[in-house]
């Protein structure tokens, strides 16, 4: 069951918090253009999500606890553990994970630039003596809209 595996529930809480970074960190990129935007969210999304397996020695002498954990957490455990190996791995695939982050942030931008849209000649000019009544609905004035 989900609630007796603290792992998965783990993971879970995980997913759902790094979303809501997600979506909260590109709202306040409001200001910014959608470039740089979706790079910079899609950046720190490589970063959260890139997994890296961690070994951790236990109480007992030659016992260890190994798994998966995000890198940017494996790497700051292994920097306060002064442990090298782990760090560089880890390190590695938190670069790895930003790159990958930067191209699909560079993929959406693109894919949404060159969406087909329609051009100049797909439009209709209506001739400008018609009087502005007829553009509306006829009689010039506002109408709501009718359910059935």
């Amino acid at each position: 069951m989900l609630i007796s595996d603290s792992i998965s529930l783990l993971w879970l809480v995980y997913v759902v918090l790094s979303l809501v970074v997600l979506l909260t960190g590109y709202l306040g990129l409001a200001f910014l253009p959608r470039l740089p935007r979706l790079v910079i969210t899609w950046l720190v999304a490589g970063v959260m999500w890139t997994p890296a397996h961690f070994r951790l020695p236990l109480l007992e002498e030659g016992e260890f606890y190994s798994g998966f954990a995000p890198a940017a957490v494996v790497a700051a455990v292994a920097f306060l553990e002064g442990n090298g190996a782990a760090l560089t791995s880890a390190a590695l695939l938190v670069a790895v994970g930003a790159g990958l982050g930067i191209l699909v942030g560079l993929l959406l931008w693109w894919r949404g630039r060159h969406r087909h849209s329609l051009d100049d000649e797909h439009y209709v000019d209506m001739d400008d003596e018609v009087p502005a009544g007829p553009r509306r609905g006829g009689r010039g004035e506002r109408q709501e809209p009718m359910i059935g």
